[in-house]
C-alpha cells in the first residue's frame, strides 16, 4: 500500500470518527437535558409527596364517622 492510499485511508477513518463523535456529542446533550427534567420532577414528586404524608401525620380530621359507624 502506498503512502498516498495510507494518508488517504486514514483521513476516510478520521471523517468517520469525527461524524461519530458529534453525533455522541449530541445525544449526550440530549441525555444532560432530559436528566435536568428528571430531576425537576423528581424533586417536585418528593415535594408532593412530603405534603402528603405532612397531611397523614396531623392525625385524623375533625370530621365525625358517617352515620351508619
Amino acid at each position: 500500500m502506498s503512502t498516498e492510499q495510507r494518508i488517504i485511508d486514514l483521513e476516510v477513518r478520521l471523517a468517520y470518527q469525527e461524524d461519530s463523535l458529534n453525533a455522541l456529542d449530541q445525544i449526550v446533550a440530549r441525555q444532560a437535558e432530559q436528566i435536568t427534567q428528571l430531576t425537576e420532577m423528581n424533586r417536585e414528586l418528593y415535594r408532593r409527596l412530603q405534603d402528603l404524608l405532612d397531611q397523614l401525620d396531623q392525625g385524623p380530621s375533625d370530621e365525625r364517622p358517617p352515620p351508619h359507624y
